[in-house]
């Protein structure tokens, strides 16, 4: 009975498991190094006291990547295209244009930050690792069918594990961090309204949005019976399902992991009075003498593998955003030549990315830099897909609810004020 009951409890993981997909890729992809930067900068400067951005975040999260893929899934169109149909083009093309170039930052400053971590645990060149890594993603979004490539990408997502680990092997305060993730601490100045703004921009981007509303659209054409949900409401009630488990479960992998990252630099860096972290590679680096050999060598771990989860889903949401928006053929089941247009805005970010890491560009300004185009692109965004996901025309009776419309929406104020205040701070 024992042994049935394991089994069937083993069955039920694994077919919950096969149901995660965009969602759970997305939610992972947004733990990027840049990431990892901005949380471990958190926990380092004000200890456990930002741990209640999470809970902020969560479901404003899962709102606005819930509309998302419900709009590629209902529509069978990608977001690009269906901004297409409710504001100007030249608007649409002026945002698309400002993911690319937001992005491309985000590009260089994850390839430098793995290059760096490889560097710190085998020694070498970190620019020479850096060419390899971008090299390797950008052969397998070439060459590997769709299907291989996001298998490849969810096991990957399993990388992120190394982060709750270190909770493991460092020592933490259950108890205050309990406490402060409640009841925080901190005074409102420059300095903590900085890194709030940081924080919001780095778990709700753009990219993500364009990046799970393509996949879905990936995920209709990949198998023969799937049809938008417009065009087959049969198939509606099992597919709305799956997007909501899955986005559900991604974004709480992604904010468990940044709470995660958060309470390890808090429990270490903070507690030694190391306030400021340059980089995730420096984060790492400055584990190692207080937290030990394990420590630094799982944070290593989980950057390298995160870092490669995210080069694809920010090149291939800025070609899908592109491709949608001009009308290419896009996809990543197409093979180069037949949709070239598509793989050339990945493999020009790519590119870009790797000369990023050349230039005397400094990545910590870059990234700053990007989140304040990121910042800016996000409102308009936002606020066009949640009225396109309330319109019967463009949803028919799939647009969404009025629960997932308030947190969408109060999620576009919030980044909206965010962007406002960047002149005020």
């Amino acid at each position: 009975m024992d042994r049935k009951t394991s089994l069937n409890k083993r069955l039920r993981a694994a077919a919950v498991f096969k149901q995660l997909g965009p969602g759970l890729i997305t939610g992972a992809a947004d733990d990027d190094p840049s990431g990892i930067a901005t949380y471990s900068q958190a926990g380092a400067q004000f200890g456990f006291n930002m741990l209640w951005t999470m809970a902020l975040t969560y479901p404003l999260m899962v709102a606005v990547q819930l509309v998302s893929a419900r709009i590629g899934r209902v529509t069978g169109c990608g977001l690009a295209k269906n901004l297409g149909d409710v504001l100007p083009k030249p608007l649409v093309l002026a945002l698309v244009a400002s993911l690319f170039v937001a992005n491309t930052i985000n590009i260089g400053a994850n390839l430098s930050a793995m290059g760096a971590a490889t560097q710190l645990v085998i020694g070498g060149y970190a620019q020479a690792y850096a060419v390899v890594f971008a090299a390797v993603s950008l052969t397998l979004q070439l060459f590997i069918s769709y299907e291989r490539y996001a298998r490849y990408l969810k096991w990957l997502t399993l990388v992120l594990l190394a982060y709750v680990a270190v909770l493991f092997v460092v020592k933490i305060d259950w108890g205050q961090a309990a406490k402060a993730l409640v009841m925080p601490q901190f005074a409102l100045t420059g300095d903590s309204f900085t890194v709030i703004v940081a924080i919001l921009g780095t778990t709700i981007s753009p990219y993500l949005l364009f990046w799970q509303s393509s996949q879905e659209v990936e995920e209709i054409e990949r198998k023969p019976e799937a049809e938008p949900l417009k065009h087959a409401p049969l198939q509606a009630k099992g597919e709305i399902q799956r997007i909501q488990l899955d986005t559900l479960v991604g974004m709480a992998v992604s904010n468990l992991v940044a709470l995660a990252i958060m309470m390890s630099a808090a429990a270490t860096l903070h507690a030694q009075g190391k306030t400021h972290v340059g980089s995730a590679a420096e984060a790492a680096e400055a584990l190692r003498p207080v937290a030990g050999e394990l420590a630094f060598a799982l944070f290593s771990l989980g950057l390298i593998g995160t870092g490669l989860l995210s080069l694809p889903v920010l090149a291939g949401s800025a070609a899908y955003a592109f491709g949608e928006a001009q009308g290419w053929k896009c996809g990543l089941d197409n093979k180069p030549w037949e949709a070239t247009g598509f793989y050339g805005v990945i493999a020009a970010a790519t590119v870009l990315g790797i000369g990023i890491g050349f230039s005397p560009l400094d990545p910590i300004r870059a990234l700053f830099w990007s989140a304040v185009i990121n910042g800016f692109v996000a409102v308009p965004i936002m606020a066009a897909m949640m009225w396109l996901a309330g319109r019967r025309d463009q949803m028919g009776r799939y647009k969404v609810s009025p629960a997932i419309q308030f947190f969408g929406w109060s999620a576009t104020a919030l980044m909206a004020a965010t962007a406002l205040s960047m002149f005020v701070f």
